[in-house]
């Protein structure tokens, strides 16, 4: 069998299992005449994809002129996951204000499983008593007004230092990357709060910002086509 023909069967296999994962899944919600809503108009979705397709190389743009179309409150189905999106300040309003309790949870990314110890940590986990549990416990033991002010000295300290490397630049004319100067600052402060000293040659804190925003933030099949998670596309 060749290499083409292979591909050819496991894109229909995955088809098939996407069909039957999407029947599956609109059978097995429960059917309760009296609490049945009714969606904002939206885009027809395609079978298995929903309107991913629609989205593009740049999805604000895309979903601003899908906007102009169905209104400012607008239904979507991306891949398996139905989604609204909100695009003006009256809708948001509603949706951050005056409903926010019930908008409250983030979505499951699988990227939350890995970085969050299966979605624990206080930005991933969903809204509820968990949450509002280590959110307690960040306001009184992490971000308290009396442990911010223990690290003041430490903080004018590393900010006196930063003040003298800029002088000393400026007084021998040389350019100087202010960005990489304010991020080696917060590195700096960061470490000396956590680890207690300024390096810490096991954790480039910085570098490992950088990749944990960049996998969370990119686009990842698995969260919009659940059954295809176990190939890690």
């Amino acid at each position: 069998m060749s290499p083409l023909t292979l591909a050819i069967l496991l894109l229909l296999l995955l088809l098939l299992v996407g069909s039957i994962w999407t029947f599956i899944h609109i059978q097995s919600r429960p059917k309760d005449p009296k609490n049945e809503y009714k969606l904002p108009p939206g885009p027809r979705a395609l079978p298995i994809i929903g309107s991913l397709h629609m989205l593009g190389s740049l999805p604000h743009r895309s979903l601003h002129s899908l906007a102009k179309n169905y209104g400012p409150i607008m239904s979507l189905r991306l891949g398996h996951v139905p989604t609204i999106e909100v695009s003006s300040p009256q809708a948001d309003e509603l949706f951050l204000q005056t409903h926010d309790i019930i908008f409250a949870s983030r979505p499951k990314l699988q990227a939350s499983e890995y970085f969050a110890y299966g979605t624990k940590g206080i930005a991933f986990t969903e809204y509820g008593p968990y949450w509002r549990n280590i959110r307690k416990l960040c306001t009184l033991q992490l971000l308290s007004a009396s442990k911010i002010e223990s690290f003041a000295p430490m903080r004018k300290e590393e900010l006196g230092s930063l003040v003298q490397s800029l002088k000393k630049a400026a007084a021998a004319h040389e350019v100087v990357d202010l960005n990489e100067k304010v991020c080696q600052l917060i590195e700096e402060t960061t470490c000396r709060m956590v680890f207690g000293q300024s390096n810490d040659d096991r954790f480039d804190l910085e570098t490992l910002i950088e990749e944990a925003l960049s996998l969370a933030g990119a686009f990842n099949l698995a969260d919009y086509l659940p059954y295809l998670g176990a190939l890690d596309l």
